[in-house]
């Protein structure tokens, strides 16, 4: 029998299941692509001897190449590594573990499992590396990042508006991708630095002080007092003089109007005596400003249905249009 153990790259090396140490106890031989792999160093450390197979590493067929190299020994366990181990193609790897599912010779052995997130840690390891050895990735500022992180945000947008979700898993793997870029440029900064894991921190203590109800047993009575006492405390984190402090000048019109009619109203000043534009432009922004307010009246993201509408008026234009 070939027991295939796998491990995460990302538990430490030797923190395995009683199942897996088993297994490697009693096989008649242990073997690993590499020896130097720090799980086959662990277990070797642990009393258990084991041997370097280096030709499975790029086969197409590694359960049969393991069958070959192995033959005399009628208890095999095979240290395999997950994601995050470059000795081992992706492919092989994928293609051992479906073979040793299926195959009455052989069972797959979880030794360690990756926790959720993990995949994030990789992340990180890679944008290191680009960073010092792409010279294009090496050369950005946050300055010169700036415009891909609004065309990531747009295209994320998109994503979400067609319902397709396979464009929105990619898109916001783009968008992630500027977020762990533009900490790992913060944390080269020679008077103040900071990386990926003081924004997780920074993160995760604002989004626990803003949920009382949830981390500190705070009794609210429905949606509409959750807001209100999110802003309040918002303010409060923030020392704002104004509701309107921090709202960007930079959001598009409608999106901006939006954040603004949403902070007045968990504030409760509903009546607010506002001078009404003059001329054709100042009755047409009033006009629009109040379209706006009966949006959010109504529960609707004006800036998505402006959107919508503009992409059934495409629709339409390219129906008309020659060919369409």
């Amino acid at each position: 029998m070939i027991h295939v153990v796998v491990t995460s790259a990302r538990v430490a090396p030797g923190l395995m299941t009683a199942a897996a140490w088993d297994v490697l106890r009693g096989a008649e031989l242990v073997v690993s692509h590499d020896r130097a792999d720090s799980v086959a160093m662990a277990v070797a450390a642990a009393g258990v001897a084991v041997h370097e197979l280096p030709e499975i590493s790029g086969s197409s067929e590694p359960l049969r190449l393991l069958r070959e190299l192995t033959a005399p020994y009628s208890e095999l366990a095979f240290l395999l590594t997950s994601t995050g181990d470059p000795a081992m193609a992706p492919d092989t790897y994928a293609t051992l573990l479906t073979a040793a599912s299926a195959a009455s010779d052989a069972q797959v052995v979880h030794g360690s499992h990756d926790l959720p997130g993990g995949a994030l840690v990789d992340l990180v390891a890679l944008m290191d590396r680009l960073r010092t050895a792409c010279p294009w990735d090496h050369e950005q500022t946050h300055q010169s990042l700036a415009r891909h992180l609004v065309e990531e945000t747009y295209e994320t947008l998109e994503a979400i508006e067609t319902g397709d979700r396979t464009h929105l898993r990619e898109e916001l793997g783009d968008l992630l991708l500027q977020v762990i870029f533009h900490a790992r440029l913060a944390a080269e900064d020679p008077d103040d630095p900071w990386d990926i894991d003081d924004v997780a921190r920074g993160i995760i203590t604002k989004l626990v002080h803003r949920h009382p109800h949830v981390f500190a047993g705070l009794d609210v009575a429905d949606v509409a007092q959750l807001e209100v006492n999110w802003e309040t405390l918002k303010a409060r984190e923030k020392q704002r003089d104004s509701l309107l402090t921090g709202v960007p000048a930079t959001l598009p019109a409608l999106a901006r109007a939006e954040k603004l009619l949403g902070r007045v109203a968990r504030a409760g000043l509903i009546d607010v005596d506002v001078v009404r534009g003059e001329g054709p432009v100042g009755a047409l922004g009033d006009a629009l400003f109040d379209l706006a307010r009966r949006a959010r009246q109504q529960g609707i993201d004006p800036e998505q249905a402006l959107r919508a509408a503009i992409g059934r008026f495409s629709a339409a234009v390219r129906r008309a249009e020659p060919g369409g």
